[in-house]
């Protein structure tokens, strides 16, 4: 059984309330969908703790897992035909094993839609959320940046 999925519960030892709670009601979103759905759910989301084990997971918008390390990383909705990860600032991800193949029409956001009986490549996915991460924290020190300029003015 994967590491973050059905049944198991394996979580960094500095969690927050609220971090466990998330944990559990994405542990609980795979147990529930029970198919194919669940299965990918929980082998990304095990993808996702092996590219950035200090990642968090959150339970935002009425019920959907999000990955987060200095801001959103992405999110993985399940539909009936479809799992989406979308990630927050995808448009400025180089992706060179071409993942994302929805909401490529914006400027920001890009998505990997998986359907039944589809894969996804590992290595090129832990890529994308190391990157993703990069990404983040790069915006961030810039934020920082800006702030400290504006107070020295």
């Amino acid at each position: 059984m994967a590491k973050y999925g059905i049944g198991e519960k394996s979580m960094k030892a500095t969690i927050s309330p609220n971090d466990a709670t998330a944990s559990a009601n994405i542990t609980k979103r795979i147990e529930e969908l029970g198919d194919w759905r669940g299965e990918m759910l929980a082998h990304v989301r095990e993808l996702i703790h092996d590219a950035d084990p200090d990642i968090e997971e959150e339970w935002k918008w009425r019920g959907v897992p999000v990955w987060s390390h200095d801001g959103i990383v992405c999110t993985g909705e399940s539909y009936k035909e479809v799992v989406k990860f979308t990630f927050a600032r995808g448009a400025f991800l180089k992706d060179p094993k071409k993942l994302f193949n929805s909401s490529l029409e914006g400027n920001v956001r890009r998505a990997i839609d998986i359907r039944e009986g589809e894969t996804i490549n590992d290595s090129a996915f832990k890529q994308l959320i190391r990157a993703a991460v990069t990404a983040n924290s790069e915006a961030v020190a810039e934020r920082t940046a800006k702030k400290k300029a504006a107070k020295k003015k």
